[in-house]
């Protein structure tokens, strides 16, 4: 079966990317301005490929370091394809998100960062992709920066040349991360290449829709009777029941992480107060402290602020944050990269486990309406649904 080739924006350290290859994809080229983000992407690509054994041990995809500004169309379509685009492929990415976010600037369209998601829009409309993802924060929807969302979803859908697009909010929570993190996905395809009865006017209430959007296995998770706090450094807690242990962090972070690559990378601890914050306590500002057996809040690092380990009197490794957001041990990254970059760089990426369902929802759909003929072949359509389903299942 062909795989489908993806170019990326935005790359950060190919979370997102990293879920579309396990989906199926081919991710070919990938964009990230900051040098020790593409390096970080680079190693840990590389490293997860070569364990994945693809292609005898390919390397990461073509990253450029370049400002996304600075790209022109034809310059992006002559690196990733070397000359005309074949005529099937994808666009992704999760343009910086910061200038919607609440706990960010909230400056919105206006502010550096957020002019980015108008880039990533016009990008869409002069490269022509067959279809796009695009991840952001939910702040893009709300009152304050609606009007800005409306302006991009209407520049991508503008008249007959345009995508049909849909989005939603999903909470990685409930699709297997043991973290409560809710993001924004709008995804689109071309208008011309999907078949007629797929239109703007078969979307006629809030429930419906035309893309099948991931189910989540764990609808409503956030209310489930899970643990407040516990005394630290106790052996004795006891399992909570009827709570799902696949969502809880305390299988994420024994002693067999610490063996792994980044296993030991970790801030060095210095203030008592390492000793003196109960087990689950995530009241503070700082100092907000895992409980084994709950569901870890947003990963969102910054300032040497990482959450602090269940039962250890330190702040968790680089591994440890690894595996919160979902993504597999062959993963690695560089250990002379800066310790702050490490946990920037996981702090902003999409849980591949939520970008792999996505992408196979994207895969199913492109299958099911026949939209790469010759790429997705319609003899390995079920294969490729069943296996998605034993995987997430187990």
């Amino acid at each position: 079966m062909g795989r489908i080739p993806v170019i990326s924006f935005f790359s950060g350290g190919g979370f997102l990317d990293l879920g579309f290859e396990q989906a199926g994809f081919d991710v070919i080229w990938s964009n990230e301005v900051d040098k020790s983000f593409a390096d970080m992407y680079r190693a840990g690509i590389s490293s997860w490929r070569q364990a994945a054994g693809r292609a005898n041990g390919e390397k990461s995809p073509l990253v450029i370091e370049s400002s996304v500004n600075e790209l022109t169309e034809r310059t992006i379509l002559a690196q990733a394809f070397g000359s005309v685009p074949p005529e099937f492929f994808g666009i992704i990415g999760g343009p910086p998100c910061q200038d919607f976010s609440i706990s960010g600037k909230d400056l919105g369209s206006e502010g550096n960062r957020g002019k980015l998601t108008q880039t990533f829009a016009d990008l869409v409309c002069d490269l022509r992709p067959s279809f796009f993802v695009m991840e952001n924060v939910p702040g893009l929807v709300r009152k304050k920066h609606r009007k800005f969302y409306q302006h991009i979803v209407s520049q991508l859908e503008a008249d007959d040349l345009g995508y049909l697009t849909s989005m939603k909010v999903l909470n990685a929570l409930e699709y297997g991360v043991p973290q409560c993190r809710e993001r924004l996905f709008l995804i689109g395809f071309r208008k011309d290449i999907l078949p007629d009865e797929r239109s703007p006017l078969t979307q006629s209430g809030p429930d419906q829709d035309w893309f099948p959007w991931p189910y989540p296995k764990f609808s409503g998770a956030k209310n489930l009777a899970w643990p407040t706090t516990s005394p630290f450094g106790r052996n004795d807690i006891p399992v909570p029941p009827d709570i799902p242990l696949q969502l809880t962090v305390g299988h994420l972070v024994g002693d067999d992480a610490e063996q792994l690559p980044n296993g030991l990378e970790a801030f060095t601890p210095y203030s008592k107060k390492f000793r003196e914050i109960m087990e689950g306590d995530v009241s503070g500002k700082s100092f907000k402290r895992l409980h084994r057996y709950r569901y870890s809040p947003t990963v969102w690092y910054g300032n040497n602020e990482v959450h602090l380990h269940p039962w250890k009197p330190r702040r968790l490794t680089v591994r440890e944050a690894l595996r919160i957001q979902s993504v597999p041990d062959e993963y690695v990254l560089p250990a002379e990269s800066h310790l702050t970059h490490k946990f920037k760089v996981i702090s902003n990426g999409v849980p591949p486990l939520l970008a792999r369902q996505i992408a196979s929802a994207l895969l199913q759909y492109i299958a099911d309406k026949e939209l790469a003929s010759g790429v997705v072949a319609p003899e390995n359509r079920q294969r490729l649904i069943e296996h998605e389903r034993q995987e997430l299942s187990g």
